[in-house]
């Protein structure tokens, strides 16, 4: 058989911590290295089903044994350091601007481009496939309430007249990523605020927005730190 491939060990671990015995003894192996009759004691189970269980735990990686320096029949297991780390999806390319794109460019994509610029190096903008005449004024008090700003004076923009080469075009609506079919890159169905116009549902859709750009952007970082050279002494 060939290398396994990143895939394929990620399916591995996730597979192994299918079964609720093996996820509660990672669970305490987050704590700190136990022995088998430690995690025995702890979880209430028979010795065989510990070896059972720290048998498919090891062959996926997930822990490795260390002999005791003190009496060395006895083993400890630990989590290996990059188990969470191989969890992770991998990282992403980053695109030379993030495009956000909504039905009027006036509440959901103004408000993830501010956010986005206030997360994330890489540049933003944002637009709509049908702009309203003007920014919601809901969604500018939205940001204003956590600290950023939307230009209410810079009028909603049209998807064509933004769109531009090496974008990654992110769709905050359902409306929008119907519309464009297969030009959008990514979609992220978030609620219409404006649907119901209180500060609480534009907050929501902020929250929600800020939830779905800080995971994301997390996968960019990874990479820019990769790709980034290194200062000079």
């Amino acid at each position: 058989m060939g290398m396994m491939t990143d895939l394929e060990r990620r399916a591995g671990i996730f597979a192994a911590l299918a079964d609720q015995t093996r996820l509660r003894i990672v669970d305490l192996l987050t704590l700190g290295d136990l022995s088998s009759s430690e995690i025995g004691t702890a979880l209430d189970l028979r010795s065989n089903l510990i070896a059972h269980h720290l048998g498919v735990l090891e062959s996926a990686q997930i822990i490795a044994r260390t002999r005791s320096e003190f009496d060395r029949r006895r083993s400890y297991i630990g989590l290996r350091p990059e188990v969470f780390t191989t969890l992770a999806p991998p990282s992403v390319a980053p695109p030379r601007r993030v495009l956000f794109v909504c039905t009027a460019n006036s509440a959901r994509s103004q408000l993830a481009e501010a956010i986005w610029r206030d997360t994330s190096p890489v540049a933003v903008a944002s637009a709509g496939t049908r702009p309203a005449e003007m920014v919601n004024p809901e969604a500018t008090a939205a940001a204003a309430r956590h600290g950023l700003v939307i230009d209410g004076d810079h009028p909603p923009r049209h998807l064509d007249d933004v769109l531009a080469e090496g974008d990654l075009v992110i769709t905050v609506c359902d409306d929008a990523h119907e519309r464009l079919g297969q030009r959008d890159d990514l979609h992220w169905s978030i609620r219409d605020p404006a649907r119901i116009g209180t500060p609480a549902a534009f907050d929501a859709t902020f929250d929600a927005l800020v939830q779905r750009i800080g995971a994301f952007s997390s996968r960019l970082v990874a990479c820019l730190l990769y790709t980034s050279p290194s200062p000079r002494d």
